[in-house]
């Protein structure tokens, strides 16, 4: 056995991160583009230690890292190892000849990246379906149900900065990998080395009837079955004669789809920012990210809106997964909404709107993740709609829609996250901001028929259902270092396991990786769901705070969620716990 094979299993086991680095120097003497930049950083061990010291490692939200060489870097070589292990395990099920689906964003390498999976997988038999140009994640989610492919791949690193790129795979029900797939898939990547992998020409692929290039004609499908989410067909062909939007693309794959289903449901105002309508993977004019979260990427688009009289301002990310909105408030300026608001608006206008039409089910359910607001829980409850949480990421709301066909139990109405994540219908099994996209416009102009705003319309569900107020905040933890802190912070919180916080009183602790629930009695039970890094305390009378690294980014995320009757009470105390767990979490780090 070589010295390579044992010693480079998702970063080495056996070697330190030097020797793994003069490995691939090694290994890879005639890729003169590595060579060049391996070269480049001799002599720097902390570069060496970084880009060496682990695996990218595979999980349920795939791979994401930053651009480079190295075992802890997005390239060629993890690309093709894992789609290698992708293809051992679909080997292994016998289900080669249902195919997988390939899409790709707008980000640096996308395009190449995308190849080279589809070169690995035909190489190993396996039909692949790759798309011929940019397309969101919601339509490869979508395409793998519409094809009957067992498996889907996405090249993305979704809203995070220009430097990363990611790897996200997708299983036959259309979402992403659950925990125990993802662990069967891992299993299979880590017994290859990172020369394993086999490749075709992708000329011969489709030579041999292995590879198909697909577009239009699924998108075409697509696009039916989002108008068919439409609540209201007619108010869309009313009132897209009069509200005006301003749309950001920030450069990435929505720029065609959410265009297309506003036109196509009736909104002819639509403005398209110039500096971010096309793909650029530099990102140029966004900010820090090309993250519809963060106010900057919204600078081009508020100078836009306010030439244009705009209603609404809308921006998806680079894979059109994310739909983050700026709303004209009744003095002229834009107000920002989060994932919540957004969410519950959407989330009142489908329920509303299907009570009105007599199509509101006896078993609606509708499914959040657990750090997103309780006022969506108090909106469903309104209309007879049942609500259940699930862990952060979208592929455990998929699991409940998949649940709910498989049972009966319940009809899948509405699902979203506070990270400006939101779906409705069961076609699309990943957050759609093009579905999103019509929704909102389609809600938006709802109220203006009414002579209100969006913001207004916000206000009165406040007014209805209580003021709520969302707080998140992160600690970042880059390098190797961050990751050993932020699970020795962990740790040392359930160590620490506190009776109040900012004041309130603990009612209960929930400890997803124990899977257990203590009151402050004492008294424990059991929590039905799948193991995760997550603390969660639920306070006494209302709120709680929860605490859970990010999955796909070297961070520790902390939320609260407050209810009061006034809006400045409600922010007060949500602000108070905010300090107060983050002065928590220093304590401990």
């Amino acid at each position: 056995m070589t010295l390579w094979k044992p010693c480079d299993k998702w970063g080495g086991f056996f070697t330190t991160a030097k020797e793994k680095y003069l490995l691939w120097l090694k290994n890879f003497a005639d890729d003169e583009e590595l060579v060049s930049e391996l070269s480049a950083i001799s002599g720097n061990e902390k570069e060496i230690e970084d880009r060496f010291y682990k695996g990218l490692e595979f999980g349920t939200a795939g791979m994401r890292g930053v651009i480079a060489y190295g075992t802890n870097r997005m390239n060629v070589y993890n690309i093709r190892r894992a789609t290698q292990g992708l293809a051992d395990f679909i080997n292994k099920q016998g289900k080669a000849e249902r195919g997988v689906a390939i899409a790709y964003d707008s980000r640096k390498y996308s395009d190449l990246f995308a190849e080279e999976a589809a070169s690995v997988l035909c190489a190993n038999g396996i039909t692949v379906y790759l798309y011929e140009s940019l397309r969101p994640v919601p339509v490869l989610s979508f395409t793998v149900r519409h094809l009957n492919c067992i498996s889907g791949i996405v090249i993305t690193a979704s809203h995070n900065p220009k430097v990363y790129n990611g790897y996200k795979v997708y299983w036959e029900d259309g979402g992403q990998l659950p925990p125990e797939r993802a662990d069967e898939v891992t299993e299979c990547i880590e017994k290859l080395s990172y020369t394993d992998a086999k490749t075709m020409d992708l000329e011969e692929a489709k030579e041999k009837g292995l590879l198909s290039m697909i577009g239009k004609d699924v998108d075409d499908v697509y696009i039916e079955k989002v108008k068919s989410l439409c609540v209201q067909p007619e108010l869309c062909r009313e009132m897209g004669k009069d509200l005006r939007i301003v749309y950001s693309p920030l450069n990435g794959s929505g720029n065609v789809p959410v265009r297309r289903i506003l036109s196509e449901v009736g909104f002819e105002n639509v403005t398209v920012v110039p500096e971010q309508e096309n793909p650029d993977p530099n990102f140029t004019t966004v900010g820090a990210a090309p993250n519809p979260e963060n106010l900057s990427a919204f600078d081009l688009a508020k100078a836009l809106a306010d030439q244009v009289n705009a209603d609404v301002i809308f921006a998806t990310d680079p894979d059109s997964d994310r739909l983050g909105c700026l709303v004209k408030k009744n003095d002229g300026t834009y107000a920002v909404l989060t994932g919540n608001q957004i969410g519950c608006l959407l989330l009142h206008y489908v329920l509303s709107g299907r009570k009105a039409a007599g199509t509101l089910p006896d078993n609606g359910a509708m499914v959040k993740s657990i750090v997103s607001t309780d006022m969506a829980a108090a909106i469903a409850s309104a209309f007879g709609v049942t609500t259940y949480n699930v862990l952060t990421g979208f592929k455990f709301i998929a699991e409940k829609i998949q649940m709910f066909e498989d049972t009966g139990c319940n009809t899948f109405l509405f699902g979203f996250e506070e990270s400006y994540g939101f779906l409705s219908g069961t076609f699309v099994r990943d957050k759609d901001a093009v579905i999103a996209s019509m929704l909102l416009a389609e809600t938006a102009a709802f109220y203006k028929k009414q002579g209100m705003t969006l913001y207004e319309g916000l206000q009165n569900l406040y007014k209805t259902y209580g003021y709520y107020s969302e707080k998140v905040t992160s600690v970042q933890l880059e390098g190797m270092d961050g990751l050993k802190k932020m699970q020795e912070l962990m740790v040392n919180l359930r160590k620490n396991l506190p009776t109040e916080i900012g004041g309130k009183k603990i009612a209960a602790i929930r400890d997803y990786k124990s899977l257990i629930r203590t009151e402050s009695a004492g008294i424990s039970q059991p929590l039905d769901t799948t193991p995760s890094d997550v603390l969660y305390y639920e306070l006494e009378g209302t709120g709680w705070l929860c605490i859970r690294p990010s999955g796909t980014e070297p961070k520790v995320k902390v939320y609260v969620n407050t209810v009061s009757d006034t809006a400045e009470s409600s922010a007060a105390l949500a602000e108070k716990l905010l300090s107060s767990a983050v002065a928590m979490m220093n304590a401990c780090m």
